[in-house]
């Protein structure tokens, strides 16, 4: 039937050049809450463009490391063709940010790209940390211990 939501969640990862995401997209969707179905895009960006946007949409003047953006708030592309029924939004990683937190947490880009982009997806689902009394950080850590990850980027910033 057409009107039944997709089966599961479909992730397409974006770099520039020079970057590498080996396995992002299968890990994320591997790990993914049961009620994340459709399809998201992961794309790997220049700092400054995350900067622009970070000022755009959140007054801040600065790039910071991981920026959502639901198809259900208009989504980071608007006018997405109507076909893309479930399409649930964008994830954008700073690319720099994203490298230096790596090194300061002593794991590798690989790992941190996976904890970026598992937080960016929890967002787009709807959960808000700074709001939600601890359900988006309780539900993170489930997520990061069937996917690997011994931390996360909640954790990092209490």
């Amino acid at each position: 039937m057409d009107d039944d939501p997709p089966s599961r969640l479909r992730v397409e990862v974006v770099t520039p050049a020079g970057v590498r995401a080996p396995g992002l997209a299968r890990w994320l969707a591997a790990v993914a809450p049961a009620r994340a179905r459709g399809a998201v895009t992961v794309a790997i960006v220049p700092d400054a463009g995350v900067r622009v946007l970070n000022r755009r949409y959140r007054s801040k003047n600065r790039a910071t490391d991981v920026l959502s953006f639901p198809a259900s708030a208009g989504g980071l592309r608007r006018g997405r063709p109507s076909e893309e029924r479930g399409y649930l939004g964008d994830i954008l990683i700073a690319a720099g940010v994203a490298r230096r937190q790596a090194r300061e947490a002593g794991h590798s880009l690989r790992t941190e790209l996976r904890i970026l982009a598992l937080h960016g997806l929890l967002h787009l689902l709807g959960y808000d940390h700074e709001r939600d009394a601890g359900q988006m950080a309780r539900l993170e850590a489930r997520l990061r211990a069937r996917g690997g990850l011994r931390e996360g980027l909640i954790e990092r910033h209490r």
